[in-house]
């Protein structure tokens, strides 16, 4: 089978050129997506890395936390993503309570993710016990991505969605969790809403390259959330946010304008509609006169 002409054409992005773009001092750029055309956006974009979040548990299904998120919603989700990206390396998220309780089950779930959904890697949340998660994985040969510092799935347990390792206490224990992730094999490491000093100091010693959310300029690399990023949500956003575009107020008026457009009877106007020769109308009423019954379609106009 032929490779499509176009960006469909380009390489996927390597674990080892992501290794080396730590080396080099080049800053990797990744982005959450959670469907075909937001994958498509970022592909076309050229960020690095794609991140299916369970965040997409609140960006596009509605809820209130990433914990409702669900094997078969995020293997849909990964899946269309998938489908969209040739170059960026598209990481899946492994939801709440898929991978917590024992390595067969993060192994499982990680395998469907890569099997089903044409992930290239998982993303899990934690350290302590979940290092022996890292550890199956990376030994089963599935690539892993770590991530310390504000951990969405168990943020309560954190007193909420607040920035970690703010005391010299648990920035050393960031910075040994961050130490453990990577000896137990993680090839990359996500730091949420860590101190910037604390987080510098984390890249700085491991040789996995680090992507920052609220963790400073100092991390190997920066993630965003799509709908934060280009102003599709609702809400104020964390500090950490840079809003480079106002998309959902742009698609508010869109869409205002159209049933404004509907109610004034504006729309839709003559060169939005199909045509039909007089000789085929007449005939048509003809038919419609004689109560004639239906008969074969000779062909179908294009759209």
């Amino acid at each position: 089978m032929t490779t499509p002409p176009g960006p469909e054409a380009a390489r996927r992005l390597t674990l080892q050129e992501i290794a080396q773009a730590k080396r080099d001092g080049r800053p990797l750029v990744m982005v959450t997506a959670y469907d075909y055309p937001s994958g498509r956006i970022a592909e076309r974009a050229g960020v690095d890395l794609v991140l299916v979040g369970d965040s997409g548990a609140m960006t596009v299904l509605g809820h209130s936390s990433t914990v409702p998120a669900t094997m078969d919603e995020m293997l849909m989700l990964t899946a269309a993503v998938s489908r969209a990206c040739r170059r960026a390396l598209v990481i899946a998220d492994l939801p709440f309570m898929s991978y917590q309780v024992s390595d067969e089950d993060a192994l499982r779930a990680a395998g469907r993710f890569l099997k089903e959904a044409s992930a290239q890697a998982v993303k899990l949340e934690g350290a302590g016990p979940m290092l022996a998660r890292i550890r199956a994985l990376a030994g089963a040969g599935i690539p892993v991505v770590a991530h310390l510092g504000l951990t969405p799935q168990t943020a309560t347990s954190q007193g909420g969605y607040r920035a970690q390792g703010k005391t010299a206490q648990a920035a050393l224990r960031l910075l040994h969790d961050a130490h453990a992730a990577e000896a137990a094999g993680a090839f990359l490491l996500v730091l949420e809403a860590v101190p910037a000093p604390v987080a510098e100091r984390i890249t700085h010693e491991l040789r996995i390259p680090t992507i920052g959310i609220g963790a400073g300029a100092g991390c190997d690399g920066q993630v965003l959330v799509f709908h934060d990023l280009l102003g599709l949500g609702e809400g104020p956003l964390p500090r950490f946010v840079e809003q480079y575009a106002s998309l959902g107020d742009d698609a508010v008026q869109a869409v205002t304008r159209y049933a404004d457009d509907v109610r004034e009877r504006r729309f839709p106007q003559e060169r939005h509609t199909y045509a039909i020769s007089e000789e085929e109308l007449e005939h048509f009423q003809r038919l419609v006169e004689a109560g004639s019954p239906v008969g074969a379609d000779d062909e179908d106009g294009v759209l």
